[in-house]
């Protein structure tokens, strides 16, 4: 459902969020989320463009989270790939919902609330920590 440049970015992200206030170089973060290092060099500037990492040249360069952003829900990062469009039908219907006669929207539309739910109420930071379960 996401891209692979999506999972690249969210997974990048959260390393370097992980690593607080250290900067991480490329070929550290491309290594820890599998990612090729150039193809991850575009996305991490589009990142730091967006205002959700800080990026520093130099011998003590890398990239880094912008401050609070780790507060900013995953969607926000998706986002910055990705236009947000109305759900598709996955039956080729259009915008889903709107054809009765969908067999698919009824099984399907929970699920698709939940996945957006997810991305819009989980914010980075709620992902760095284990949860402790209840």
């Amino acid at each position: 459902m996401l891209s692979q440049t999506v999972e690249h970015a969210l997974r990048a992200t959260l390393y370097i969020a992980r690593q607080g206030s250290r900067s991480v170089r490329i070929p550290e973060i491309a290594a820890a989320v599998h990612a090729p290092p150039r193809y991850l060099a575009k996305i991490l500037g589009q990142l730091a463009r967006a205002g959700f990492l800080r990026s520093m040249r130099g011998p003590a360069g890398g990239f880094r989270m912008a401050p609070r952003r780790e507060r900013a829900p995953l969607a926000a990062i998706v986002a910055v790939f990705e236009a947000s469009e109305p759900r598709r039908c996955l039956l080729g219907y259009g915008i889903c919902g709107q054809n009765p006669s969908c067999t698919v929207h009824e099984r399907w539309a929970p699920i698709a609330r939940s996945t957006a739910d997810f991305f819009g109420h989980t914010t980075i930071a709620d992902l760095l920590s284990p949860r402790t379960p209840s």
